[in-house]
């Protein structure tokens, strides 16, 4: 869909910090982030909602979610992680992306107003997707 900021990330059209890509899915270092080291992960695939999601392919997403979520805590010294899911409301760009946060306790995350961080600068980002492709790597398939 050439209006979608994802599918130009998927088609490597538009910017991002990938951390990783396969046949059906891709993840990536959110924007704006919650916590730095925010993942989006989302099927090549467009698709708006999880609901529109063919039940094949709901495997394979969550596969690559519960392997970031594995290595978040080592990647970047946090207790635990974050999933959630936006369908149609909040959700700022209408393909299904899964966010995986790195949590730490006492971080300051109440409720459902969540502010948003930034990174200092391009090389900050990439150092952040650097460190969870590295635990990718290390964690294997």
């Amino acid at each position: 869909m050439s209006d979608c900021a994802f599918c130009e990330i998927v088609a490597g059209r538009g910017a991002a910090d990938v951390i990783h890509a396969d046949e059906q899915t891709v993840a990536f270092l959110d924007r704006r982030p919650l916590f730095k080291g925010h993942v989006l992960v989302v099927p090549r695939e467009h698709v708006p909602t999880l609901p529109d999601l063919p039940a094949a392919q709901l495997g394979a997403l969550f596969a690559v979610v519960r392997r970031i979520a594995t290595v978040m805590p080592d990647a970047f010294g946090a207790h635990g992680s974050f999933i959630a899911i936006n369908n149609v409301v909040s959700q700022s760009v209408p393909h299904l992306h899964v966010h995986v946060v790195p949590r730490r306790r006492k971080d300051g995350l109440r409720g459902f107003f969540w502010p948003r961080q930034r990174y200092a600068d391009a090389l900050e980002s990439s150092t952040h997707a650097a460190r969870l492709r590295e635990s990718l790597a290390l964690e294997g398939p």
